[in-house]
């Protein structure tokens, strides 16, 4: 069969490793909970020709844009839906869905997210939005670097961020606003920028953009996307069949450590497939680079705990 292109092309991260991992089965009924540019979807159906996945995404313009061309080719096998998967258990009982036999979630924030939508990316100047979903999130970066006191900021960038110069960079902010507000990319990233030179750069250890992890940590916040994981999290045990199986893949420690802790506190549910999180191979870093970060964790649903009916 040859695959219908979709608009936008993202480069699916461990993708053969999820499919190992979630273990498609005939017949069986699958959710993808991250559908972004549908690489992870189509690996699923492609996998087994007689299971179905029902896939969501919180970004109306990729279900709008990838969907169509999907829901086509796997006619009767694929429904995507508008949603965020911290309400996963609400949206399958719209959909009359009591229980699945998989679950996948891929917490990366896909390239088109970064290029497309306003305030992500350092690199191109656009209001500092950050909202992957306006009708999700209701506050905006900019807000939060206009309206937030040092010590919050400070807080933010230190703790979601990792950014060892958090105080410097809050206090400049703090400073810049009082003359002005922030309220693009470029003006946060000169920011940050001017307050390193390239010595400095260098000392500090960066081997990165000095704007990256602030950026980061913002939108992390915006999104409440460590809510969201912990709200998923707990909704899939009850929503899980008997054997079946969890798969994450996450990009930040932040949300690993999370996944972590929640399959290794729920093991009377579930029985824990990965005791060590699974990697890119050295192939897969070679033609995407951005799976470096990326770490997978499954888990499997104990045969013996009965699920809700």
């Amino acid at each position: 069969m040859q695959e219908k292109k979709l608009f936008f092309q993202h480069k699916t991260v461990l993708k053969n490793e999820a499919i190992e991992h979630l273990r498609v089965r005939p017949h069986k009924v699958y959710v993808d909970v991250t559908f972004g540019g549908g690489g992870h979807t189509r690996a699923i159906l492609n996998a087994e020709p007689t299971c179905s996945v029902i896939a969501l995404d919180w970004d109306k313009q990729a279900v709008e844009i990838n969907a169509p061309a999907l829901e086509e080719e796997y006619a009767g096998r694929l429904q995507v839906v508008w949603g965020n998967f911290s309400n996963l258990y609400l949206i399958l009982k719209k959909l009359h869905v009591t229980t699945v036999d998989g679950i996948l979630a891929d917490f990366g924030t896909s390239q088109f997210q970064i290029s497309e939508k306003d305030g992500f990316s350092f690199l191109t100047d656009t209001p500092l939005d950050m909202r992957m979903s306006n009708a999700h999130s209701y506050v905006t970066a900019a807000e939060l670097i206009n309206e937030l006191s040092e010590r919050e900021l400070s807080a933010i960038f230190f703790e979601y961020g990792g950014e060892v110069h958090a105080r410097k960079i809050a206090k400049a902010i703090v400073s810049e606003r009082e003359t002005r507000k922030i309220t693009t990319t470029k003006e946060l990233a000169d920011l940050v920028t001017k307050l390193f030179s390239k010595n400095e750069y260098r000392k500090t250890g960066f081997k990165i953009h000095p704007a990256t992890k602030v950026f980061q940590a913002l939108r992390i916040v915006v999104n409440k996307e460590l809510e969201h994981i912990e709200t998923f999290l707990k909704a899939t045990t009850k929503l899980l069949n008997p054997e079946g199986r969890l798969v994450c893949i996450s990009f930040h420690s932040l949300e690993d450590r999370i996944v972590k802790n929640f399959l290794k506190g729920n093991d009377n549910d579930l029985k824990l497939i990965t005791k060590k999180p699974v990697t890119a191979s050295d192939e897969e870093l070679s033609n995407n680079p951005s799976a470096r970060s990326a770490k997978l964790r499954s888990a499997e649903k104990n045969h013996s705990i009965l699920t809700n009916s």
